[in-house]
């Protein structure tokens, strides 16, 4: 008797739902869930400094101030991203390179070129973005 009751509370119950880990991939950091076309985050972007001109990247990249890249914690490399100044309304697209960044309430670092591009050097160093997938990684 008690192994049909069982059963039949167990049958009743609401089915669990099992969410996967992100799976570890280069440079350590959890990747994001396909499809990334529609993934969307708003916080605040800072940029690199020009000393860091010999800087190797996560990828293997050493870091060039004047190419449109950036670093993003989780977005898998070669991920192509619009960075919109939410100050001024002025875009970037950028390519993920890098890991990053590692201070709280950032969420992307960006080249001096692309800090130039949206106004972000003529501030503070910071300032409030959206980021917008454009095209995912070739596989």
């Amino acid at each position: 008797m008690a192994v049909a009751v069982l059963t039949l509370c167990l049958g009743c119950a609401a089915p669990s739902k099992l969410i996967a880990p992100p799976k570890e991939k280069q440079g350590g950091a959890a990747q994001l869930p396909v499809p990334l076309t529609s993934f969307r985050q708003t916080g605040m972007a800072s940029f690199y400094t020009a000393d860091q001109k010999n800087y190797v990247t996560a990828s293997g990249e050493t870091y060039d101030m004047n190419a449109l890249t950036a670093a993003h914690p989780t977005l898998p490399f070669n991920t192509m991203v619009r960075v919109t100044n939410l100050s001024n309304n002025l875009s970037v697209v950028v390519r993920i390179n890098d890991r990053g960044p590692y201070t709280k309430r950032r969420i992307i670092d960006l080249s001096q070129a692309a800090a130039d591009q949206i106004g972000i050097t003529e501030l503070e160093g910071t300032e409030m973005v959206e980021i917008e997938v454009v095209s995912s990684p070739e596989k």
